[in-house]
């Protein structure tokens, strides 16, 4: 998008337009008009689209008046706020200066820039794409970010141009290639690996961003500088997978797992640490089920952390393959979802007449999905009780639970 089409899309009456019509059918909105306030009606609706989408993921953004919104395929690679906040609180943490400069070489949107800036003195935000850089400065001055210098180049060129020192960069490499997606970090562009000497020519320390599904053990293979490998999940869902690299690390690297509440910011209410040496020796302790049933957040699943949770809080697992815990000690600490069993043996039709027939159904490491559960059960989603099923060492269980956590 050139300069002058984003002049257009930030006139007011344009973006009184895009507010009022914020549940418009965009399609229809198309169809019906072929330029609105002077502009493509599909431009239109793909702001409006845009701010909608922006209503979760980008609260602040949203709330806004005349933010203006990229591409659905850039909207859908940036940050959510909640990601970039964390990002740039663990920075903060780390802050060794009360003049930091810092650099994000793949800006894109400006979602993890803006939040990053806010904890430097100095900012430089690089990206090749002129317009969406454009865009990013617009929404950024909105914000109220002064301390930001933008830089229409790419990572590769203005890593061996700038002369300038900085306390800490940032980047997170497209995952894509020629419209697939890719998540080793050698197939994406800017390829971090093969420019990471010229990084750390300019910086001691670097903050990669990449693919949730990437293998952790092959980012450290790749990278090998990481200090520091943190999983991060938002409502248990797994969104982010950081990399803390530094010039001379050496050391093994820790695995910091966090779960992101709607509470945020709450850092620190959902994590676990742990290193990939300690999960590798330590034994997991096995019984059948007793009172109460765990389960640890995403993030602590995508990073691995099977044997080393159940022994750090005393749990016994329930099969190797089975990634929940059990105990008769009741301790809502745990990073993750926690439930009291009822009854370990239910009967399915008294189940249908106590409960209605609505339960949340969930499997772990079990013959049955839930929607193949539910329909061999005849019951619907709802209500306050679960329905677990997952195997132990010895046979399969179907539990009724009440969760507490």
């Amino acid at each position: 998008m050139q300069p002058t089409d984003l002049s257009s899309l930030v006139k007011k009456e344009l973006q009184d337009f895009i507010v009022d019509h914020e549940n418009a059918d965009e399609r229809k909105l198309v169809l019906r008009h072929k330029v609105i306030h002077g502009i493509p009606a599909a431009v239109v609706a793909a702001q409006i689209s845009g701010r909608r989408k922006a209503k979760v993921k980008l609260p602040t953004w949203y709330q806004t008046h005349g933010m203006v919104y990229p591409p659905s395929v850039n909207l859908e690679q940036s940050s959510s706020e909640f990601t970039a906040r964390f990002k740039a609180n663990m920075i903060a943490e780390t802050n060794t200066s009360n003049s930091m400069r810092g650099v994000d070489l793949t800006a894109g949107f400006g979602v993890d820039s803006f939040y990053l800036s806010r904890v430097c003195e100095k900012w430089d935000c690089v990206d090749p794409d002129f317009g969406l850089l454009e865009m990013a400065k617009h929404n950024h001055e909105l914000l109220g970010a002064a301390n930001i210098h933008y830089h229409p180049t790419t990572a590769e060129e203005f890593i061996t141009s700038s002369h300038a020192r900085f306390d800490f960069a940032f980047i997170d490499p497209a995952r894509r290639s020629r419209s697939k997606k890719v998540f080793k970090l050698t197939d994406c562009e800017p390829n971090v690996v093969q420019i990471l000497s010229s990084i750390f020519e300019k910086t001691d320390r670097l903050l990669v961003k990449a693919s949730p599904l990437l293998d952790l053990h092959q980012g450290c293979v790749e990278l090998g500088r990481v200090e520091k490998i943190i999983v991060v999940a938002v409502e248990n869902e797994c969104k982010e997978v950081l990399f803390w690299c530094t010039k001379d690390a050496i050391a093994e690297a820790s695995v910091r797992c966090t779960n992101l509440s709607s509470g945020f910011p709450k850092i620190g209410l959902d994590e676990f640490t742990f290193t990939f040496s300690e999960e590798k020796t330590t034994t997991s302790v096995f019984s059948d089920p007793l009172t109460y049933l765990y389960e640890p957040n995403a993030a602590i699943l995508k990073a691995g952390a099977f044997k080393t949770v159940g022994r750090r809080y005393g749990f016994f697992k329930l099969h190797v393959n089975t990634h929940l815990y059990t105990s008769d000690q009741w301790d809502e600490t745990f990073p993750g979802r926690i439930f009291k069993i009822e009854d370990l043996k239910p009967d399915p039709s008294r189940f249908r007449t106590r409960h209605g027939g609505k339960v949340n159904v969930f499997t772990r490491n079990y013959p049955f999905r839930p929607e193949q559960l539910k329909k061999k059960l005849k019951l619907q989603d709802g209500g306050e009780k679960y329905l677990i099923g997952f195997s132990g060492e010895k046979k399969k269980y179907l539990v009724v639970a009440a969760r507490l956590k």
